[in-house]
């Protein structure tokens, strides 16, 4: 990061401003949040809160219950979150399998010990890779990691650095890295980190056609000031 690039406190600060605080909308329960994460296709709030919503209605979210119903009546309970309706049945009977056979049903309560292991762990899931598991961790009130939106770790590279990386594992990384330098390791300031970098990723600077007129950080943000992507 360039030593005049804008702090993480005054970026998160001027988002804020502008679009209010920010609260989650999905479990913070570590089985609930893999059950709702498999409620939408492509996962989206939107998709999985519809998926989520039709799910509790007509099935249940517990782990016998999802084992309970026969694949089809699943399957119709995820259309309305999107594509893919039998695949995701599937994963979230092999998700309730695990619960329920290997933690006793209770996830959260095996998530202890050192946080390698922890996450090795969650990732074991489905679908569940590095941002996944930090944002269990973090909004399971596990450990206060600073998890970044799986698909937002470009909005901090690109205001800092003017321009995110070709690989993104290197992305996410280096916003991880702003985050753990200059926001409080606290359950609450990171949180509100990443809610505010989240929205401000998936509605002004999306991944492609970002809108930077409309930004609230453009005046000192270095990828409106012209930097191209794909550093070396």
């Amino acid at each position: 990061m360039s030593k005049d690039a804008l702090h993480v406190p005054e970026i998160l600060k001027q988002l804020e401003s502008h679009y209010g605080k920010q609260e989650s909308t999905w479990p913070a329960d570590p089985y609930l949040f893999l059950v709702w994460w498999h409620c939408g296709y492509p996962a989206s709030d939107a998709t999985c809160a519809r998926g989520w919503e039709t799910l509790n209605r007509e099935i249940g979210v517990e782990p016998q219950q999802l084992l309970a119903a026969t694949p089809a009546k699943l399957a119709a309970a995820m259309k309305p979150g999107g594509m893919v309706p039998e695949l995701r049945a599937m994963r979230l009977k092999e998700i309730a399998a695990r619960v329920k056979d290997e933690f006793g049903g209770d996830l959260k309560a095996a998530l202890v010990g050192p946080l390698a292991q922890v996450r090795k762990l969650l990732k074991k899931f489905p679908n569940i890779a590095d941002p996944g598991a930090d944002r269990i961790l973090l909004f399971a009130g596990i450990a206060p990691v600073a998890a970044v939106a799986s698909n937002c770790p470009h909005v901090l590279v690109r205001i800092q650095r003017g321009e995110e990386r070709e690989n993104y594992s290197v992305t996410y990384k280096e916003a991880q890295q702003s985050i753990e330098a200059e926001v409080p390791e606290k359950f609450d300031a990171r949180i509100r980190a990443y809610l505010l970098l989240k929205r401000h990723g998936q509605e002004t600077c999306k991944r492609t056609k970002p809108r930077c007129n409309e930004c609230p950080i453009s005046a000192h943000c270095k990828f409106f000031a012209g930097k191209r992507r794909g550093r070396a």
